[in-house]
């Protein structure tokens, strides 16, 4: 059951309502106007929370949340409307979630504490189509009227409070530039010797910080809108703050793309500068080689659940530009296999080749040792399963991670036999220098 609302370009007028509810969660296109940044996504009081347990084999946490859509139950829309979630899951996988589907090492500190995955079971959502202009609140067959009532109530009071947030410190690297560069001649080594062909290397930047983070997001937001961000109120009062321009896999109807970006100019406030430099990235030999290498490996893991043959590259190379920086994008598709629904997807892909390195498997083996402490929600995904298998992800790149009154975020790249670790140190900080210039800026 749907219900129109009025439309509301920027969520947060109806997000500030339940942001502190328990299981609040958005996801946020920011960006309205572009190809992929079509919804906005947003639900609170999740009818369970599933999270990964101690141990937990990574399939049978998949599992778990395959029984919990099954316990909602199948649902439809209307005919004629065309929204992306009908009731289920909504929430986030960290990067860690792979150490429970692949043999890893566990030598990098959990340092940060971040449960592997929490996802809610949500039996309603409020949805904004921005190609439409509308907004409509999504009800569950299961979900009580009285419960839908009292939603309609909620939405229909437009005041909005948002306190102070600011940093008490600078935002610092846990890296000095010869750690970094340590780190780095230890992945040419491993090149030269075969081990790996592409590694991407990742360091921390963090600052204590005290106040609402509700305000920090809508800052950030505003400095660097991307069509994947996503704010998630967690129990133990953590909050996970995205703006990731990356789609991790998407699945509507059967049909599964996924978006890998590898290759990263930087913005210049000089419009002929600023040209130059998505030129260079486009015609960049090195470039187009990292980005090639993460399609291949892409078209593996789509193939392991996709039908055969169905697995094609219709877009290589594709210019994004973002107000920080520019990428260099390709587009791989397929037909999911009639026997794999939307979690087999995630059990053999997750996480995105375009944040490990390749080959996969012994990337993520080389990133435990040389990276000092996990990377929590970095590089995970943000990522919502509907119960009738509709799916869409992030790659949770230009991600935060607020808790126990520290902010924490994230920037790295891809390491290959001809890069320069100076250029990579500096573009490990590039990408997240807007992030760390706005919050200081509060």
């Amino acid at each position: 059951m749907c219900i129109r609302d009025s439309y509301q370009p920027d969520p947060a007028a109806y997000f500030a309502h339940l942001r502190q509810a328990p299981g609040a969660i958005l996801l946020d296109s920011a960006r309205p106007g572009a190809e992929r940044g079509r919804f906005d996504l947003l639900s609170a009081w999740p009818l369970q929370q599933l999270q990964a347990q101690p141990d937990e084999d990574g399939r049978v946490f998949l599992q778990r949340l395959r029984a919990g859509l099954a316990q909602l139950g199948h649902a439809d829309l209307p005919n004629g409307v065309e929204l992306p979630f009908a009731g289920g899951l909504i929430g986030y996988l960290s990067y860690d979630f792979g150490r429970r589907l692949e043999h890893l090492p566990s030598l990098a500190v959990d340092d940060l504490g971040l449960p592997d995955a929490q996802l809610g079971l949500y039996a309603w959502a409020l949805v904004s189509d921005h190609l439409l202009g509308t907004s409509q609140l999504v009800f569950h067959p299961s979900l009580a009227d009285d419960e839908r009532q009292r939603l309609i109530r909620l939405f229909q009071d437009t005041t909005t409070t948002t306190g102070d947030f600011r940093l008490l410190a600078p935002m610092v690297g846990d890296l000095e530039p010869e750690q970094y560069k340590t780190a780095f001649d230890q992945v040419q080594r491993y090149i030269q010797a075969g081990d790996c062909y592409q590694i991407n290397l990742t360091q921390r930047f963090r600052a204590p910080c005290q106040g609402d983070p509700w305000r920090a997001y809508q800052a950030l937001r505003q400095a660097c809108p991307t069509p994947f961000s996503g704010y998630q109120q967690l129990a133990d009062g953590s909050t996970l703050l995205s703006f990731s321009p990356e789609r991790f896999i998407r699945v509507s109807q059967g049909q599964v793309e996924t978006r890998p970006i590898k290759g990263t100019r930087p913005r210049a406030s000089d419009p002929a500068e600023d040209q130059r430099n998505a030129q260079e990235l486009l015609h960049s030999p090195k470039d187009r080689s990292e980005n090639l290498m993460i399609v291949d490996l892409l078209r593996n893991d789509l193939g392991r659940t996709c039908e055969i043959g169905s697995v094609r590259v219709p877009e290589l190379f594709s210019l994004e530009s973002y107000p920080n920086v520019h990428h260099l994008v390709s587009s791989i598709t397929g037909q999911l296999a009639s026997d794999k629904d939307a979690l087999d997807l995630i059990g053999d892909s997750f996480p995105g080749g375009s944040i490990t390195g390749a080959p996969k498997i012994r990337a993520m083996q080389i990133i435990d040792e040389l990276e000092p402490a996990r990377r929590a929600l970095y590089c995970g995904s943000l990522l919502y399963v509907d119960v009738r298998g509709e799916m869409d992800s992030s790659i949770a790149i230009r991600s935060l991670l607020i808790k126990d009154g520290q902010v924490s975020c994230w920037g790295g790249g891809a390491v290959v036999a001809d890069s320069q670790w100076q250029a990579e140190y500096e573009e490990s900080i590039a990408k997240v220098r807007v992030l760390m210039q706005t919050l200081q800026s509060l």
